[in-house]
């Protein structure tokens, strides 16, 4: 069985870091069958309002998902750790566009949680959407990879 590093027990700021930017970078990505492998087979979540179960539930949502949020950049903040442990808190915040050219900036909270593998058994997500101007626009990098000198959330005022 393929393993995704780092595995738990996080012990460092540094383990728990690298882990919430290769999540990161994976769904910057958008592709749902890569972003899907970071998490276990069974994999439970909510998100805002929805309950998926399983992998393949995960690539429908993904997909769905970005059939609607063009233009979609993502930054992960880790917010907490418990050290020794097998879980993360993370925030976040990604911005996007409508298919009306509405933009948005979407800000929210997970809970993860890794089985001995380092893949994700269980994330619980929620989110809030704030309408903004083009012109409010923060996350200007080519779609892709975050690039590695471009602020985090809290150097953003975020």
């Amino acid at each position: 069985m393929e393993r995704k590093l780092p595995v738990p027990p996080f012990n460092s700021i540094e383990e728990a870091t690298k882990k919430v930017r290769l999540a990161e970078d994976a769904w910057n990505s958008k592709n749902p069958e890569t972003v899907s492998l970071a998490y276990s087979v069974d994999t439970k979540w909510r998100n805002r309002n929805e309950f998926i179960n399983g992998r393949e539930e995960v690539v429908k949502f993904l997909k769905k998902k970005w059939e609607k949020e063009f233009e979609y950049r993502l930054i992960k903040e880790l917010w907490t750790f418990q050290h020794g442990s097998n879980r993360i808190a993370v925030r976040f915040a990604y911005e996007w566009r409508d298919s009306n050219n509405n933009w948005f900036r979407s800000y929210g909270n997970e809970n993860w949680e890794f089985n001995e593998l380092g893949l994700m058994v269980q994330r619980y997500a929620s989110i809030n959407d704030l309408s903004i101007k083009e012109s409010e626009r923060l996350f200007h990098w080519p779609i892709g990879k975050r690039p590695d000198n471009h602020p985090n959330l809290s150097d953003l005022g975020l």
